[in-house]
């Protein structure tokens, strides 16, 4: 069996509310960056890889001009957003172990990919896996599961993905791929021999 993770809150928690309300002690000031950064499409653009994190700070800048500062502060922290999921984190090894293949696939830009991938040594247990600015696709797109499946030549069949959105799972479903909606750690458990 191969085991598909999604990484925003199935390997890591991704919760920028909680980084904006440790970065600024005023609501409606978090509220209005929340909007401004991780609700945009220029968000959506880094993801699919068609914008860089300096070009879509200076968007938002030029958006919202009172906000600047603010905006700027933001993004230089952005990769405090995410922090492992320990439960999932310490599923990795046993699930090596047992003999099952590990891949991620997951929708997240270039800044963050790199982040991710150069402080968190869990990643070196991967067999591999697919983000979507790296292939301009994004789930649930499926374009991004067949790239996955193709890339590493492995049977839709196969497969089980873990994903915390019901239209990712249900795309990947669509593909052929056994998926469930992650909700917690112990989700995993019933599919570990």
């Amino acid at each position: 069996m191969n085991f598909i993770f999604d990484i925003g809150n199935v390997l890591v928690d991704y919760k920028p509310m909680i980084l904006l309300s440790e970065l600024f002690s005023d609501g409606l000031l978090t509220g209005k960056l929340y909007e401004a950064v991780f609700k945009s499409q220029e968000w959506l653009l880094m993801d699919q890889g068609l914008l860089t994190h300096d070009e879509a700070t200076d968007i938002f800048c030029n958006r919202e001009p009172s906000l600047k500062s603010e905006i700027r502060k933001t993004m230089h922290n952005v990769n405090d957003i995410f922090t492992p999921l320990q439960g999932t984190i310490d599923l990795l090894p046993v699930i090596k172990d047992a003999g099952h293949g590990l891949y991620y696939l997951s929708n997240i830009h270039m800044e963050i990919r790199d982040f991710l991938l150069e402080n968190h040594s869990y990643y070196s247990l991967f067999d591999g896996g697919v983000f979507s600015c790296d292939i301009q696709e994004m789930k649930p797109s499926p374009e991004i599961y067949r790239h996955l499946l193709e890339k590493y030549q492995l049977a839709p069949e196969s497969c089980l993905f873990f994903d915390d959105i019901e239209k990712n799972v249900t795309a990947a479903e669509k593909e052929g791929i056994k998926s469930v909606l992650f909700t917690t750690a112990d989700c995993i458990l019933p599919f570990i021999p």
